[in-house]
């Protein structure tokens, strides 16, 4: 006689609403077409970076060295400012539509930005309209990058089965470190081949044309990929519940910041807290290491892409630790690091000898990993399925807008201002206090389901025993009940 224990068919797996099982080549595909995204993003951040210098020139030739790298900061902080209105857009659109649909479109519109970017004349052939221009395809990047974080780890976070979400979800940041590390790279073999004039000229343009046909296959692998399957279960159960009609963009916009303000806070602050750590050195370091310590342009990079080298090799056995031990003692423990250990880095980097200055930026490396391989996977756990995509999208965004883009703006105005070459350790001590406690207010999500969601497993295997467990628990409330 067949009973509830063994009577679970392969159909019966497919279609229960108790449990999802991912398909491991699914799970691949997404990881990839997300990756692919967030390497573009960060790749023509980091070019940004990288040329702030020659930028300078190009842009505003007639201001001083100082007040170049200043305004050319203030234009990489502009993109940042709108970056929160792209997430109120976006977020709750793609919680609406879906987060397929949405990631096509940001890419879309960050490669042809990032493109155009490199199409604009230079200030000697059109005047105050170049940085004009500047501005405006700056803004456009940023408003589209505003839907592009939460999405595609929520993307990622949403396929991913409970028990390797940390290690899948690490791979984003190793997209956002690949995008460094081809900036850094390439950037480094122009300064060497062309010439300062040249580069001026030209060769300061070569990265940003790079990003069209980067956005070309982003988009491919993106328009391949089928919607997570969280998104898909949701969607069920609104039409099962005759709901769907009654959702807007707005009302998904009103759950995620009056329902949901708790998560969205500590969103917020632990976004903020990483970043400043993530900016000052991944964005902020190559310029302190040039124009503050005397080093040469290309010996600063190479430094830099070496340390990003090495926390690409260790990112996802990072993210695969934390699905092990649990999220909250790795961020506490990188957040304790950087409190201890900023500015004995920074003497370090100080010193000027290239071996003291490769360990300061490997420390600040190695405690930066631990927050780029767990902060995807606890990020999107947070908050439900429903508002998730929009939660994620505004909170990691408006934190980003205040704290992360503006670090390096407001650290090169703070030494210029107070002439101290330990503004920066100061600043990312101070952060590290306020994210450790904003890390012991976040529960333990390492290896349970998504809020909103059901388990999601590997195999049917697993699924069947959900699936017993939950006939189970059913059969004795209803004999409770009797």
């Amino acid at each position: 006689m067949t009973t509830p224990e063994n009577s679970i068919s392969a159909l019966e797996v497919a279609e229960s609403p108790d449990v999802c099982v991912t398909d491991n080549a699914s799970v691949k595909r997404a990881v990839k077409a997300t990756m692919l995204g967030n390497a573009m993003e960060w790749f023509d951040f980091g070019v940004y970076a990288y040329l702030a210098t020659t930028i300078g020139k190009v842009f505003f030739p007639d201001a001083s060295g100082s007040a170049q790298l200043l305004s050319t900061f203030a234009i990489f902080a502009a993109a940042f400012i709108v970056r929160p209105l792209g997430g109120l857009f976006f977020g709750p659109l793609g919680d609406r539509i879906g987060r397929k649909k949405v990631l096509a479109t940001t890419i879309i519109l960050m490669a042809g930005s990032t493109f155009a970017i490199g199409l604009i004349p230079s200030y000697e052939s059109i005047g105050i309209a170049a940085p004009i221009l500047l501005v405006l395809l700056r803004l456009l990047q940023g408003f589209s990058t505003g839907g592009e974080y939460g999405g595609a780890s929520t993307f990622v976070a949403e396929y991913a089965p409970d028990k390797r979400r940390g290690f899948f979800a690490s791979f984003l940041e190793f997209g956002t470190l690949a995008g460094y590390v081809a900036a850094a790279g390439i950037v480094t073999i122009i300064q060497t081949v062309v010439s300062a004039e040249d580069l001026l000229q030209w060769g300061w343009r070569i990265p940003f044309l790079i990003a069209g046909p980067l956005g070309l296959i982003g988009l491919y692998l993106r328009l391949r990929l089928e919607e997570t399957p969280a998104f898909q279960m949701m969607e069920q159960a609104e039409e099962r519940s005759l709901s769907l009609a009654d959702e807007s963009t707005g009302k998904k916009l009103r759950e995620t910041l009056v329902d949901n303000w708790r998560p969205l806070v500590l969103c917020i602050v632990l976004v903020a807290t990483y970043n400043i750590a993530h900016y000052g050195l991944l964005s902020y370091m190559p310029t302190y290491l040039t124009n503050t310590l005397g080093y040469d342009e290309s010996h600063g990079l190479v430094l830099m892409i070496i340390v990003m080298i090495v926390m690409m090799m260790g990112i996802s056995y990072v993210g695969k630790f934390s699905d092990r031990v649990g999220r909250k003692p790795l961020l506490l423990s990188g957040f304790i690091g950087f409190f201890v250990l900023s500015l004995p880095a920074y003497l370090l980097i100080g010193i000027g000898n290239y071996v003291t200055v490769f360990l300061g930026l490997a420390i600040l490396g190695g405690l930066l990993l631990l927050f780029v391989g767990v902060f995807p996977s606890v990020l999107p756990a947070l908050f439900p399925t429903g508002i998730r995509y929009g939660g994620l999208a505004i909170g990691y965004n408006l934190a980003v807008s205040i704290f992360g883009g503006t670090t390096p703006l407001v650290l090169t105005a703070l030494e210029s201002a107070t002439g101290s070459n330990l503004v920066a350790p100061m600043y990312m001590m101070i952060a590290a206090v306020i994210g450790g406690i904003a890390v012991l207010m976040i529960p333990e999500t390492a290896r349970k389901p998504l809020d909103g969601s059901p388990p999601a497993v590997a195999t049917d295997e697993e699924a069947r025993r959900i699936i017993r467990k939950v006939r189970r628990k059913r059969m004795k409330a209803d004999n409770l009940e009797v």
